[in-house]
């Protein structure tokens, strides 16, 4: 209990009086003391009548308003392709093929005008770009466009994930280990690029950008540290991690503060789900982008609103979110420190982990670490990016690039190739055979192998690429088609004070520092561009696997074996970009030679070797979308519902971007409405697609229940189609199943038994 509070006149006038003052005295005091309140107060009052301005809700901003807004606009749409029997992109396993849905793919597109010239960024849940989707991409927006959007203005990034589908490129090595070209693969993610930059450029209108960066931790650690401490002391000294950890958050807004997107970079391979995974997934950065949008788009399903939150890639390519780093899976010991391989299994039993107990787990916590540091960088002080918007992109021939080392020394790039090492893997995913990390020498059975089916290396390819033994020599290897890119886009655009370096590849993090460090001092020469940010974009408009530092490669480890243009591929690629940097902060940026243009190979050209879609068949007395293993009357939140339906091959069902295979339906009793509360984009739900033998398949949904649901009555459905022969032509049909209505109920508190888990 707190005392009851006390006169302070009546203190006042206790003190005095026990000091011998007169009556007269102390009534006189206590009026001075009554009338300097009063004074007080009036004072108040009329300072508060003067400032009509409401207090801020917000910490005050460091920035003044800008006279001259963007025009800002955003963009998402679907890039989902085909989810089933279509290989995953990135673990370059042939037996790893789709069967399903985690969550869906999306294209992000932000767009930034500047009234005299205008940049375009995408970050799309894929691989990586490749030259045949950008060219793809640029030939569609050029028939929609014109000259509006090009190659110059124009940045395609891909997240990374390693659960996207294959099947969009044009290069040999590429096509042998995505089954080839497929076209059912590559035009919803074309498709899906230009809806999202058709959507971005529907909504422009006047905004503001903000700037905010931090460090996020316990979220990524380096893969290869010891090449990474073969980089020079002095250099990393300056640094005080062997990963980056800083975030970079572009919050857009409009006129009236209300936000659009946010736009934001990492470095983190989202290799979370493993190469086990068979499900299509958009892995941790694409959970931070849900769980962005899913706040911000208030009552929205997944992939629906209008806020727009891309989680792009950087400089993430010897970084790894399996935080609990390596170990022999089959003994429990640590694996070998320099070559990451165990004494029983090799390469393949040298496994990282996340920190979940399974891929999910590790996807979730991951993801929404990102997405909680990007949403605190996003509603924190931050500094509004004002300015002139600069575009430079040149085409490379990247095999012969003469680098300055300095006054006397030169070096060139060489011809694309491949290490021994490169067929080890890594601690995310090693190679089945018996290669190890680390190989500076090369194998005699491997290499005969190689010498008898491909041919050898030339002596000059050998001397060029020298500490690698070359596996592949994959530049002088063209047929049917040349296996690697020899033409690659270098690429910039600065927007005010921010400059974003599009990288053709994975940038090792010292190798993303000093790109980052080379264009901001050639930036920063010129006074306009003072107090540059420099952002490392990844896997940008071509892929050409590594690029790690001179002294990284000379370890090669597996980032180095894929360094595919030799040991001075990054120096060749600092000195072009602070090329391109020189003549954006020196406004000559149109006066750069275009460059070599790519090879656009006819479909003609391309090859698959996916085979046709059978006709689904079915068990005898049963018919498509039909229930064979029923969902339970009853469940807990926590639990997991499941439903297994009769189903064709996804495939048949063509298109399926902006549809979805699988919904969870709430019953409203009010209305005697099914509102829908999950489809196949979302977290909660997974579709797993099980291809049986004799054409035979079935599909099992489930639903994990969050703690969120809602008491009552719900049903989960299944859409598809199947094939079928008739008059010796195929038909499509469309077939659609539901399970039995079942009710959730909340857990009961203290009933002594934990037979649910939390998700």
């Amino acid at each position: 209990m707190h005392e009851p509070r006390k006169s302070s006149t009546g203190t006042m006038a206790r003190k005095v009086a026990c000091c011998g003052l007169s009556t007269l005295e102390i009534l006189l005091i206590v009026l001075f003391v009554l009338m300097t309140g009063v004074t007080v107060g009036l004072i108040s009052v009329m300072a508060t009548t003067w400032n009509t301005d409401p207090p801020p809700e917000e910490p005050v901003p460091t920035w003044k308003p800008s006279e001259n807004p963007y025009l800002v606009g955003v963009g998402r749409a679907d890039v989902t392709g085909p989810v089933g029997d279509v290989p995953l992109m990135g673990y370059a396993n042939l037996d790893q093929t789709a069967g399903g849905i985690h969550t869906r793919l999306y294209s992000r597109a932000f767009i930034v005008d500047d009234t005299s010239k205008r940049v375009v960024f995408v970050s799309a849940d894929i691989g990586m770009v490749s030259q045949r989707l950008r060219l793809e991409v640029l030939r569609a927006l050029q028939s929609k466009y014109g000259s509006l959007y090009g190659q110059d203005n124009v940045v395609l990034s891909g997240t990374h994930t390693h659960s996207g589908l294959a099947g969009y490129f044009q290069y040999t090595l590429f096509m042998i280990t995505s089954k080839g070209y497929i076209k059912p693969s590559i035009q919803p993610i074309v498709n899906g690029i230009v809806k999202s930059i058709d959507m971005a450029h529907k909504n422009l209108k006047p905004g503001r950008i903000f700037l905010s960066k931090g460090e996020l931790e316990d979220s990524n650690v380096n893969r290869s540290p010891h090449s990474y401490l073969n980089n020079p002391a002095e250099e990393r000294n300056r640094y005080k991690s062997n990963t980056d950890k800083q975030m970079v958050v572009l919050k857009f807004t409009d006129l009236d503060g209300d936000g659009l997107g946010v736009l934001s970079w990492f470095a983190v391979h989202p290799v979370s789900m493993n190469y086990t995974n068979r499900m299509v997934s958009a892995d941790n950065l694409g959970y931070a982008s849900y769980l962005f949008e899913q706040e911000k788009n208030i009552g929205s399903l997944p992939g629906e609103g209008p806020f727009v939150a891309a989680f792009a890639s950087s400089n993430l390519g010897d970084v790894s979110p399996n935080t609990r780093g390596p170990y022999c899976v089959n003994t429990g010991e640590a694996c070998d420190y320099v070559n990451s391989s165990c004494p029983i299994g090799g390469t393949k039993m040298c496994v990282a982990l996340g920190p979940g107990n399974d891929m999910f787990e590790s996807t979730r916590i991951i993801g929404e670490n990102v997405f909680k540091k990007a949403k605190e960088l996003y509603g924190g002080p931050q500094q509004e990016v004002q300015g002139v918007l600069h575009v430079a992109h040149q085409w490379v021939d990247m095999t012969s690039v003469t680098v300055q080392l300095n006054s006397t020394h030169t070096v060139k790039t060489c011809k694309p190739a491949l290490g021994h090492s490169f067929a080890a893997g890594t601690i995310d995913g090693g190679g089945d055979l018996n290669f190890t990390q680390g190989a500076v020498e090369g194998d005699p059975f491997w290499d005969d192998i190689r010498d008898a089916l491909l041919g050898t290396p030339s002596n000059e390819t050998q001397d060029c690429h020298r500490p690698k033994p070359i596996l592949f020599s994959t530049g002088e290897m063209k047929k049917p088609l040349p296996w690697h890119p020899d033409i690659v886009d270098v690429q910039m655009i600065t927007i005010g004070n921010v400059a974003v370096v599009a990288i053709p590849g994975e940038v090792t993090t010292m190798s993303g520092r000093r790109i980052r460090e080379a264009v901001k001092q050639e930036l920063e020469a010129r006074g306009d561009f003072a107090n540059t940010e420099v952002v490392i974009a990844g896997l940008c408009n071509v892929y050409t696997h590594y690029i790690t530092t001179y002294e990284e490669y000379q370890i090669q480890r597996y980032e180095a074996a894929s360094t595919i243009y030799g040991p001075h591929t990054l120096s060749a690629y600092v000195q072009l970009y602070r090329g391109l940097a020189r003549a954006i902060a020196g406004g000559s940026e149109g006066e750069l030679p275009a460059g070599p243009e790519p090879p656009f190979f006819n479909e003609s050209q391309l090859f698959t070797l996916m085979p046709l879609v059978p006709a689904d068949k079915k068990p005898e007395n049963t018919s498509f979308g039909e229930v064979l293993e029923q969902v339970l009357p009853q469940y807990t939140t926590g639990e997991v519902a499941s439903v297994t339906f009769v189903s064709g091959n996804p495939r048949n069902s063509g298109d399926m971007t902006e549809k979805t295979f699988v919904t969870v339906e709430e019953y409203h009793n009010q209305s005697q409405k099914w509102d829908i509360v999950h489809t196949d984009a979302s977290w909660e739900t997974r579709f797993h697609w099980i291809k049986g033998g004799g054409a035979q398949s079935n599909a099992t949904v489930e639903w994990h229940i969050p703690s969120s649901a809602r008491p009552g009555t719900y049903r989960i459905r299944h859409f598809g189609h199947f094939k079928e022969i008739k008059l010796l032509k195929p038909v499509i049909t469309a077939y659609e199943g539901t399970s039995d209505t079942f009710r959730v109920v909340s857990p009961r508190i203290g009933a002594g038994s934990s037979s649910f888990s939390w998700i």
